[in-house]
């Protein structure tokens, strides 16, 4: 059998974007769609290199098991030594921020001052210790700005937890973090593919974007949903990005074992960076590429295929 690239996922939506590169580039390729499937540890796996993108939010498309599977499909790869790209340690980060929020500290990067919490008496007893307002909850294995929801007060954030309207995490793990607010209402996610710097793009919070700014939500007592995938923000590839930092993300890359990635921070007033995502399932937005004419897709595919080639 020749060798080839695989492709491991749960949304056939996304990847599509992948394939059509692929398609492009003439390169052989094969999608395993993990939503359900086996491990056979009795056999060995195909040559060729694997490539794992799989979500932390599988579960809002009916995929609840999907990311365990992979682990188990992940940890059959490596076992066998094949060529994995974005392997069991970046699923590892994937599905909790709170790991993530733990290696990006250990590797010099600033974070927000987050608190975990299981059990709806001990949310309101993370805000309390928190001691800082308004804050954000946020569930920590999310993707698609789960759970995300600003604060103003800790008795808002027990009217909601004690209320039909709680949101229960997959993981049962809330997180209760400051909120950062941007004075121009927007963040910036730099993307990397093969543990290099592609592009950063800004992104317009105005309208909700994960972080859900102060100015878009008059909270009182009540809490602010981000806005909805159809009501998306506007996305611009900028080139005036702090190459220090860029340089710590890729540093943070190589440690963490993670390949492709887009890493999300915000700047406060004060000129401070903080990094709250990293997203190993990493997407593009294809006006504000068309308008830039750079293609992390297309990037991503003819480095799947290098690495083909050279196996």
């Amino acid at each position: 059998m020749s060798k080839k690239i695989y492709i491991i996922h749960e949304n056939d939506e996304w990847t599509s974007h992948l394939t059509k590169r692929l398609d492009e580039l003439h390169l052989p390729y094969e999608a395993w769609h993990l939503d359900k499937g086996i491990v056979d540890l009795t056999s060995a796996p195909p040559e060729g290199v694997f490539y794992n993108r799989m979500s932390a939010s599988s579960h809002t498309r009916d995929h609840r098991f999907a990311p365990e599977l992979t682990g188990g499909v992940l940890d059959w790869l490596e076992f066998h030594n094949r060529t994995v790209f974005n392997g069991s340690n970046a699923l590892r980060l994937e599905l909790s921020k709170i790991k993530q929020y733990t290696a990006l500290e250990a590797n010099g990067i600033r974070t927000p001052k987050t608190i975990g919490a299981v059990g709806r008496e001990q949310i309101i007893e993370a805000a309390e210790k928190l001691g800082t307002a308004p804050f954000i909850t946020k569930h920590n294995r999310a993707g698609k700005g789960l759970g995300v929801q600003l604060f103003q007060t800790v008795e808002a954030l027990n009217s909601y937890v004690f209320s039909s309207a709680f949101e229960e995490p997959v993981d049962g793990i809330t997180l209760i973090q400051e909120y950062i607010q941007s004075p121009d209402s927007s963040i910036t996610r730099a993307e990397f593919v093969g543990g290099k710097y592609v592009y950063s793009v800004r992104v317009d919070t105005s309208e909700g974007f994960e972080l859900c700014p102060a100015d878009a939500c008059q909270v009182d007592d009540l809490f602010c949903p981000v806005g909805e995938e159809e009501a998306r923000p506007k996305f611009e590839i900028i080139e005036d990005v702090d190459r220090n930092l860029i340089e710590s993300f890729e540093a943070f890359l190589k440690a963490v074992k993670i390949d492709v990635a887009g890493i999300e921070f915000i700047k406060n007033a004060a000129g401070e960076i903080f990094t709250y995502d990293v997203n190993t399932n990493t997407n593009y937005n294809a006006d504000a590429e068309a308008k830039a004419e750079k293609y992390g897709m297309l990037e991503l595919a003819k480095f799947l295929g290098d690495a083909l080639e050279s196996i």
